[in-house]
């Protein structure tokens, strides 16, 4: 009986310390889709740029044209490096809430219903 005590209070620690990581996981994809967020205004503001100064609306030069490329190779390079890590987060918590529902499986658990009634 004690061996099974020790074991639901080991599983429960576990459960515990999987529901943190789910939690930092879920806090690294937020932090990924700001990321993202920027990377695509980075894109969106050096394209048009480059076609404003294309088109006289702004003037053209080696800093413009240097300015605008810069925002959009540096967009696509974030875009794309976000992209990955973006792509592990999700798998590494989609691994963590499949572990999670397998703990919380074979834990013994009991219905509410079952509770011994109380006056109180």
């Amino acid at each position: 009986m004690d061996d099974d005590i020790a074991q639901q209070d080991l599983a429960r620690h576990e459960l515990v310390r999987l529901e943190a990581q789910i939690e930092t996981l879920t806090d690294q994809l937020a932090w990924c889709a700001k990321i993202s967020l920027a990377a695509k205004i980075a894109i969106g503001i050096g394209a048009l740029w480059f076609v404003l100064a294309l088109v006289g609306v702004l003037p053209f030069g080696a800093a413009t044209f240097a300015g605008t490329i810069a925002a959009i190779l540096g967009g696509i390079v974030l875009l794309g490096s976000n992209a990955t890590t973006w792509d592990q987060a999700a798998a590494a918590r989609r691994e963590t809430e499949a572990a999670r529902r397998a703990l919380i499986g074979q834990l013994s658990l009991r219905l509410v219903d079952d509770a011994p009634r109380t006056l109180h």
